[in-house]
């Protein structure tokens, strides 16, 4: 396969698989080795195996994180303090970008970012849903309050009242009736705490933490 007949299938796709270039055609044994030097010279961004992106300025389309994080790990979550700050539910900007879901805990350090990766339970797997993204992209996302309860879920100590005022929760983009429905349906006594803790500080918020 030439380059230009990669372009030709891929140009618009955010990230491909090496699945979509063989659609049609067949077993192509030397497929492997262009890709690993194409992606050696700058022409593609090798994402693991088996996925990747082209690189300017070949792309016509930038992948969005979100995106890169599904395909990256599928049946993956975008998920934490990701997604918080995506609902505008915190005031920082986070880099890395963290999901949830199925597999073992792990980290992606790609061309495109940094990625981890946290394993969460069957029963605490709900309450995401799939987002457009823009540019024809889309992802599945945490809501808030899922995303919340992930991070309150993989944080020792995470339902320490302290802890969760340090976030500096917007709770105008949080539903706190939603918080206590996602929290009791887990069972976790944790995340009920956590829920609690929130619905005080919604009902009064002097009984939040204030640090020295």
């Amino acid at each position: 396969m030439k380059f230009t007949e990669l372009l030709e299938i891929v140009e618009d796709e955010p990230v491909f698989e090496t699945g979509l270039l063989m659609a049609g055609q067949g077993r192509e044994p030397g497929l492997p080795a262009q890709l690993s030097r194409w992606s050696a010279s700058g022409k593609l961004f090798r994402l693991r195996r088996g996925l990747y992106a082209l690189a300017p300025p070949y792309r016509k389309v930038i992948p969005h994180p979100f995106l890169v994080a599904n395909r990256l790990a599928p049946g993956s979550y975008v998920s934490g303090l990701s997604a918080l700050a995506y609902a505008n539910a915190i005031p920082e900007f986070v880099a890395e970008v963290t999901s949830c879901g199925p597999g073992r805990p792990r980290i992606h350090e790609t061309p495109l970012g940094r990625f981890s990766f946290r394993y969460v339970k069957p029963e605490l797997r709900g309450g995401y849903r799939l987002v457009t993204l823009g540019g024809g992209q889309s992802a599945f996302v945490a809501s808030p309050e899922k995303a919340l309860l992930d991070l309150v879920h993989l944080q020792p100590g995470g339902d320490d009242p302290a802890w969760i005022d340090e976030l500096r929760l917007n709770l105008e983009a949080l539903s706190v009736r939603t918080l206590r429905r996602l929290a009791a349906a887990t069972g976790s006594p944790k995340l009920k705490r956590a829920a609690a803790h929130l619905e005080r500080v919604a009902n009064d918020p002097a009984l939040a933490y204030q640090p020295l």
